[in-house]
This record gives structure tokens, C-alpha cells and sequence, in this order.
């Protein structure tokens, strides 16, 4: 534990000490984000700030993961390179969402293909690789899911990363709560002595937490797709790494709640005629426009994280009785 803990607030302190250049090497080179016009008007203003700070959070994990934890570690291995697959397609995505250029982002069925790609790629890894086989039910105890797994592995890694994008749409929501998420699967891998993956977890935690310092209201920069892929999709390969994926969509209840809010509000869309179930998908938006500031949606859906974890952490450790 004291291991873990003293990476992470290494992680900490070297992130929030480049943050500072990084943002001025983002300015440097006019990467900054162009603003959807069907978003909230209050989000027009924010144009031009620097975009893809995910890479500072990437970078940083990536650095010191590699100098000190992944030596002879086939599991890390696996879920750095996963992070950094997920990065790379963000990357790509966001080079085309930039201000003032006249390349566009990336084609939505390519990216989804991509996505699967790196998910299959993922759940056969740690499948076939790592030999991962078991979910832990709360109260129940643990079971294999045979030929199953890779499947529900694909789905659950894609949807997550899913997940964390379309919450990273206000200043901080999507960085606070990956950073409680990640602490919450951090503990559990303690528990489970598995101290290498907690201490990618704290390192990732801690390297988002530092990024928040700049994130915050009002944003000095945005995460972008690197960033949010390579969160969502290592977060839900930890969950599978400590057999408790089934709590997933407990600890990361803030991202059930934005992805739903989106595909619902399509559906609803669609079979009505062009009703819609809320005001503007995903619900972030739909708060803001019922007269909540951003900083009142982003701290109190922070607080719904932070009951999500406290509670996936709990169930947990019910197994391990």
C-alpha cells in the first residue's frame, strides 16, 4: 500500500508541475477546440481552448508505468498498451475537431470499428492470455463465464470508453469522477494483494486528479477523446483484472447515466416522431438547461460518483469475506 500511494503522489506532483508547459505548448501549436453549434450557448464561449489534455494524463501514466511498474508484469503490459490503443483512436479523432482546420473528425462507424477492434483485441488478452475467466457476484461468491467473457468483455470495454466520452462534456465531470473510480478499484485491488494494478490505478487517479487542477471551472484545457478513451477503456480492463466488472456500472454510475441518457434520448426520438425525453442529451446538458449552473452539475454528479464507489467498494468486499 505505502508503495502505491507514494507513485501516486509522485504521478501527482510530476503531472501538475508539466501541466503548466503543457498548456503552453498547446497554445504554441493552435490546438484548441471547436465548439458544436447544437450544444448549450453558454458552451460557445469556451472555443479555442487548448483540447487533447488527455495526452498530459496518457504521458504521464505511460512515463512512469513504464520506469517502475511494468517490468516482467504481463497484466500491465496488457492494460498500458490498452490504454494507449484507446488513446491513439481519440487522438486521431480529435485532430479533426480542432478550431480553424479543415480536417473532420473521425468517421463515427470507423471509430466504433476501431473501438471493437481494441476491445476484442483486450478481452482476448486477458482471456487467452491472462487466463481471466471469473465474475464475482456480491453475496453469491465467484463464477466462471466461459466462452462467454470475451464477448461481455468486448461490450462492457467499448461501452465504458463510450461512457467516459460523452460525460466529458463540462469542465472537470469526466476527470473527478474516472479519478474516484479508479481509487475504488485501486482498494480493491489491494485487498485482492494485487499491488501492481493498484498502483496503476493510483498513478492513473492521481495523473487525472493533477490534470483537474487545470480542468477545473473554468477550464484552462480539455481532455479530448484521448483522453476519455484511454480512461474509459483502461478503467473497465481494471475491472476485469480484479473480477468485479459486474460492479462496473455501480462504481462508474456517473457514465451509465450520460450513455444511457444519450442512446435513450435517440430511441425516444426516433419511435416518437421527434419527441424528445429530454431537453438536450446527454444529461449534462438536460441540467444545465433546467437552470443548474455547470459548476452545481459537475459536483453534484461528482457526488453521485463518489456514492457509486463508496457502494462498489462495498459490495467488493463482500466477496472477499
Amino acid at each position: 500500500m505505502i508503495y502505491a500511494m507514494s507513485v501516486a503522489a509522485m504521478t501527482f506532483v510530476a503531472t501538475l508541475l508539466a501541466g503548466r508547459p503543457f498548456i503552453g505548448l498547446l497554445h504554441h501549436f493552435n490546438i484548441g477546440k471547436g465548439m458544436n453549434l447544437v450544444g448549450p450557448e453558454s458552451h460557445r464561449r469556451k472555443a479555442g481552448t487548448p483540447t487533447m489534455g488527455g495526452l498530459l494524463i496518457v504521458g504521464a501514466v505511460v512515463v512512469i508505468t513504464s520506469a517502475i511498474n511494468l517490468a516482467g508484469k504481463e497484466s500491465i503490459g496488457l492494460l498500458l498498451a490498452a490504454t494507449v490503443a484507446f488513446a491513439a483512436i481519440g487522438l486521431v479523432d480529435d485532430l479533426g475537431s480542432l478550431q480553424g482546420r479543415q480536417r473532420r473528425s473521425l468517421n463515427k462507424r470507423v471509430k466504433f470499428l476501431a473501438l471493437i477492434a481494441i476491445g476484442l483485441a483486450t478481452a482476448f488478452g486477458l482471456h487467452t492470455g491472462l487466463d481471466f475467466h471469473i465474475v464475482k457476484v456480491p453475496y453469491i461468491g465467484n463464477f466462471s463465464v466461459g466462452a462467454a467473457y470475451v464477448p461481455i468483455a468486448v461490450a462492457v470495454i467499448v461501452l465504458t470508453a463510450g461512457g467516459v466520452a460523452v460525460s466529458d462534456g463540462l469542465d472537470g465531470l469526466a476527470g473527478g469522477a474516472t479519478s474516484t473510480a479508479f481509487i475504488a478499484y485501486g482498494i480493491i485491488a489491494l485487498i485482492q494483494d494485487q499491488e501492481s494494478l493498484a498502483t496503476f490505478c493510483f498513478t492513473m487517479a492521481a495523473a487525472t486528479l493533477a490534470f483537474l487542477w487545470y480542468n477545473s471551472h473554468p477550464a484552462q484545457m480539455f481532455m479530448g477523446d484521448v483522453g476519455a478513451l484511454a480512461l474509459g477503456g483502461s478503467l473497465a480492463t481494471v475491472a476485469f483484472m480484479t473480477e468485479h466488472w459486474l460492479l462496473l456500472p455501480i462504481v462508474g454510475v456517473v457514465f451509465l447515466l450520460e450513455g444511457a441518457s444519450d442512446v435513450v434520448q435517440v430511441i425516444t426520438f426516433r419511435l416518437t416522431g421527434g419527441r424528445r425525453f429530454l431537453k438536450m442529451a446527454p444529461l449534462h446538458h438536460h441540467l444545465e438547461l433546467s437552470a443548474w449552473s455547470e459548476v452545481q452539475v459537475v459536483q453534484r454528479l461528482w457526488l453521485v460518483g463518489l456514492l457509486g464507489t463508496i457502494t462498489g467498494t462495498i459490495l467488493a468486499l463482500e466477496v472477499m469475506r
